[in-house]
């Protein structure tokens, strides 16, 4: 695929996280496509040693879809799933031509990863109006679409909490940002009004919680 791109050159390729974090100090590349799960050490273990700072770019390429949050947390520039299209890696190879000129903020915004029958999709966090329980999966709407992914509600929580979401009701999670207002059913109880119109039913014991909340990130 990289050949794709002549104005890139593959400078070393490295078999597990010791001999990438050597091939760093030695080769000093402005790229590195880095898996999540290697031998000894892994992705995420190679940056923590060498600090975000003095990493170059990341784009993480892998199988696994449940890591993205933390690779972006971590810096990386982007994350490829595997089997990666044709399409997609040109979209991250854009990006990343855009990033080594200085076009890209250092600073990228959280985001999760959704396989598709087209291949990966990233979904920034703040794209996200809310998160709904699948069973042992979660289902992400996203102006008026939605993705399935292979991670429950209750793992996704502490991710994307610190990131401006609440739990509106045991089987949901809203985004603070996308909430219209919030008004008084019928029965008595509480619903978010999302920017799209939806409503989202807010339980009687997390109500204040959630209110409070909201509140903070009006301030």
């Amino acid at each position: 695929m990289l050949s794709a791109f002549p104005e890139f050159t593959i400078v070393g390729e490295c078999r597990n996280g010791d001999e990438v974090l050597a091939a760093l100090d030695r080769l000093a590349p402005d790229v590195v496509f880095l898996d999540v799960q290697m031998p000894g050490v892994d992705g995420f273990e190679v940056i923590r040693r060498r600090t975000p700072d003095r990493m170059p770019a990341v784009v993480f390429l892998t199988a696994f879809d449940q890591f993205a949050i933390k690779a972006f947390e971590d810096q990386a520039l982007d994350y490829l799933v595997k089997p990666v299209s044709e399409a997609r890696f040109a979209a991250t190879m854009k990006r990343l031509t855009r990033h080594l000129r200085g076009a890209v903020p250092a600073s990228r915004a959280p985001a999760i990863i959704v396989t598709t029958s087209r291949g990966a999709t990233v979904l920034p966090l703040q794209d996200i109006d809310w998160i709904e329980a699948a069973d042992n999966y979660a289902r992400l709407w996203t102006g008026g679409r939605s993705y399935l992914i292979r991670e429950s509600l209750h793992q996704l929580d502490a991710s994307v909490r610190p990131h401006g979401f609440a739990r509106a009701h045991r089987r949901a999670l809203v985004r603070l940002g996308g909430v219209r207002e919030l008004i008084a059913s019928r029965s008595g109880g509480v619903v978010a009004v999302l920017g799209d119109g939806r409503k989202i039913p807010i339980s009687r014991r997390r109500r204040a919680a959630f209110a409070a909340a909201l509140r903070r990130g009006l301030l």
